[in-house]
């Protein structure tokens, strides 16, 4: 090259007017900062889109080859870039829309521009890093989304697989440790305590489990073909262990809900049996056959409540048995047999034991009912003994006051004495009966091992009555025959010497019949003198 010096004013010889600005004599229009400015805004922008597509570059390219960990690595490590993508792109478009304006903004009254070499260069490298870096963008945000929803992928299957972890591991421990029904309200209601703290546990881990489900179905719904069998496989996964864990939480709550009820029945009965016995070792003293039958009747009722109480004792024991021999199905391969019979050998035990607490007091029932029955009988013989002295009193006061005619003849005064000896056979059937009784109820008082409330005065009675009844009713015959042999003497008297009565006196028979008239004057006069000294006329 050839440098040439000349003066400011001769450079139009050399170089054309429209190139060069007023101050050189030239028609060129011309903001130096305005191109500075432009400048300045270009030589950033060339620098940092070319800097962007580099690790944009680095970043995709990155994603698209290498082994999944290089992968991996290179996203971690580059993964966001120095600068921001959208602010780059933005400078890029204005430096562009300023760069293909015919003026430049700074530029006064209108005039005419015509861009510089430099700048009409400048549009083509912008709008080819504009394009570049779109695409790269373009890649780098398809980038983000395959790894934002990988991460999101990875921390589902990191939250399911410690949910999986926990309820298969811990929370299944917490269940096998738990297999004993109690032996006693008390003891039940502990156990079901403690179950529902273990439910509260796993309460927590449902609700992550309902949440994640959410997040699977929604990232299914979203139809990403590649992720679908392994959201699937996750989801079949957790559900399956979820609905098992809740199945066995449910059937250990059905179990004891069930033991409780059983213990409940079987203190109830073991109560109800408490009752029955000290009512049975009481010894009852009943005043009469009422109280019995009403201590009977108690007695009866109480026996059935307690049949009730054991039926459904056997009932509850019985489906208490089947929930625990299904127990083994949820055991995941734990043997409980042996847990499994502790809790059978116990419920079976307490069956029977009620049982035989049942036939015990069923035995002293009967006992009892024997007793209560004889002490009826006892007094039904004690009343009927007393009921055969008042009978007899009666046929004596009958014989004393109404069986006092001898008849007029020898006929009637016969009759009189036949009815007379049935009279006394009635009698002597009530004293037999009365003594029968009397009897009866030595042997009852024996075996009861009592002492009667009225034989000690009601055989005396009765002998006593009995005897004066003996002593009156021979009287009465005595009185019967003398009276039969006055009424034969003087009917056969009468039947010799109807026509003659004052031959009376010459007869020997009139001897005889007046000697038979006050025999039987003299009986009807003197009183009858019974053993105890009392004497009465009849």
């Amino acid at each position: 090259l050839q440098v040439i010096l000349v003066s400011a004013n001769k450079l139009t010889r050399y170089i054309e007017p429209c190139q060069l600005t007023e101050d050189f004599g030239g028609t060129l229009t011309y903001d130096h900062m305005d191109w500075l400015n432009k400048r300045l805004v270009f030589e950033k922008f060339t620098k940092e889109s070319t800097s962007l597509l580099d690790e944009l570059a680095l970043i995709n390219n990155g994603s698209d080859k290498g082994t999944q960990q290089e992968k991996e690595r290179s996203i971690d490590l580059n993964f966001l870039p120095s600068v921001d993508p959208e602010t780059v792109l933005q400078t890029g478009h204005e430096l562009l829309s300023e760069l293909q304006q015919r003026r430049f903004n700074g530029s006064d009254g209108g005039v005419s521009w015509s861009p510089m070499d430099d700048e009409l260069l400048a549009q083509p490298q912008v709008m080819k890093l504009l394009d570049s870096l779109r695409e790269q963008y373009t890649r780098y945000q398809e980038v983000c989304r395959q790894r934002s929803k990988r991460t999101q992928l990875e921390e589902i299957q990191q939250k399911v697989m410690q949910v999986v972890n926990w309820l298969e591991g811990p929370g299944s421990e917490q269940l096998r440790t738990q297999w004993g029904i109690g032996d006693s309200i008390r003891a039940s209601q502990a156990l079901q305590q403690k179950h529902e703290e273990i439910e509260s546990q796993h309460s927590e881990w449902f609700a992550v489990y309902v949440e994640l489900n959410q997040q699977i179905a929604a990232l299914l719904n979203a139809g990403d073909e590649e992720d679908l069998v392994e959201l699937k496989a996750l989801q079949q996964q957790l559900s399956d262990v979820c609905y098992r864990q809740a199945s066995q939480l449910e059937f250990r709550q059905n179990l004891l809900q069930a033991a409780l009820e059983f213990h409940s029945v079987a203190q109830d009965l073991s109560q109800q049996l408490d009752g029955l016995l000290g009512m049975l070792c009481v010894d009852v003293a009943p005043a009469d056959g009422a109280s019995i039958q009403q201590t009977l009747k108690l007695l009866e009722e109480k026996l059935k409540s307690v049949d009730i109480g054991l039926q459904g004792l056997r009932e509850k024991g019985q489906s208490l048995l089947d929930q625990i021999s299904n127990q083994a199905s949820w055991a995941y391969g734990k043997d409980v047999t042996i847990e499994n019979k502790e809790n059978v050998d116990h419920i079976q035990g307490v069956m029977e034991d009620m049982q035989l607490r049942k036939q015990r007091c069923e035995d002293m029932v009967d006992v009892r009912r024997l007793k209560m029955l004889q002490m009826v009988q006892l007094f039904k013989c004690e009343e009927d003994a007393a009921q055969a002295v008042e009978w007899l009193s009666e046929l004596l006061d009958a014989l004393l006051k109404t069986h006092i005619r001898l008849g007029d003849d020898a006929q009637e005064t016969k009759v009189l004495l036949e009815k007379h000896r049935k009279f006394v056979d009635v009698a002597q059937s009530t004293y037999d009966y009365g003594r029968q009784l009397l009897q009866a109820t030595v042997v009852l008082c024996q075996s009861l091992r009592c002492t009667s409330r009225s034989s000690g005065d009601t055989l005396p009675r009765l002998n006593r009555v009995w005897k004066q009844f003996t002593i009156t009713s021979e009287e009465r015959v005595h009185r019967l025959e003398t009276a039969v042999a006055f009424h034969s003497s003087a009917e056969k008297i009468l039947q010799e010497c109807p026509e003659q009565p004052e031959a009376f006196n010459e007869m020997e028979q009139f001897d005889e019949i007046e000697a038979v008239g006050k025999s039987l004057l003299d009986r009807l006069t003197v009183p009858v003198v019974y053993p105890d000294g009392y004497a009465k006329c009849f």
